[in-house]
């Protein structure tokens, strides 16, 4: 189970064809969540990592394959994952 969620990024879109969603967590090792779309019909991604390093270098990664203006979304936002 994760136990804490420490950031969250969205990429400003409502559209659930084109939203993307991205979730940093940590229990004992870091968890990248990705979603491609919208939390009813979307599809979810899930990595684990050994260091926070690896886990934001990933979301870079994400974020840079999709382009478009990403943004952090605040802490008390972050706090609910995909299922």
């Amino acid at each position: 189970m994760i136990r804490a969620v420490v950031s969250r990024w969205w990429n400003g879109v409502w559209g659930r064809l084109t939203r993307r969603d991205v979730w940093l967590a940590r229990e004992v090792r870091w968890h990248v969540v990705a979603r491609s779309g919208d939390s009813e019909t979307g599809k979810v991604l899930r990595w684990e990592f050994d260091t926070e390093d690896d886990a934001r270098q990933m979301i870079q990664r994400l974020m840079h394959a999709d382009g478009g203006p990403w943004r952090e979304i605040s802490r008390e936002a972050a706090t609910k994952l995909p299922r």
